[in-house]
């Protein structure tokens, strides 16, 4: 099973979305393993977006990061990543999804999920310590899923 993490960012919360994101998922089938309300502080921040640090937008990014906070939760599924980041989609434009059809730009895209099942597990690490995951049995998911198999 992959586990895959989506964070809720600020605009999200600030516009009552975050149950509206939750459902969508939940709908798909996906099971919620974890879920907590947090404030980026600027270490997690510089982290998180290791790969954005010295880019000419990463200081407009932090601001909007930490200008409220956020709820990070891991999802779990049969291909999680692939399935959350088709929910999720990659711009306004992608109608139907949670940007397409929440979003109204950079930075302020709605939500984050990771982006290959490694990054998943490097993400899932830096947000939640292991007795904060939970595991258990979802039975709707041989209703849900047609490869799933006890």
């Amino acid at each position: 099973m992959e586990r895959t993490l989506v964070i809720s960012k600020p605009d999200a919360l600030q516009r009552g979305l975050v149950g509206e994101i939750i459902r969508r998922f939940e709908r798909k089938g996906i099971k919620i393993v974890a879920m907590k309300m947090m404030r980026f502080d600027e270490a997690l921040l510089r982290e998180h977006y290791a790969h954005h640090v010295d880019k000419h937008f990463f200081s407009e990014l932090s601001e909007f990061m930490r200008s409220s906070p956020v709820v990070v939760f891991v999802l779990e599924g049969p291909g999680a990543v692939e399935m959350v980041r088709k929910i999720a989609g990659t711009s306004a434009d992608d109608l139907g999804s949670i940007r397409g059809d929440f979003s109204s730009g950079v930075p302020q895209n709605i939500i984050h999920s990771s982006d290959s099942a490694e990054t998943a597990k490097k993400e899932i690490q830096l947000f939640f310590q292991m007795n904060e995951i939970f595991d258990y049995k979802k039975d709707e998911w041989k209703h849900v899923f047609s490869e799933f198999d006890e």
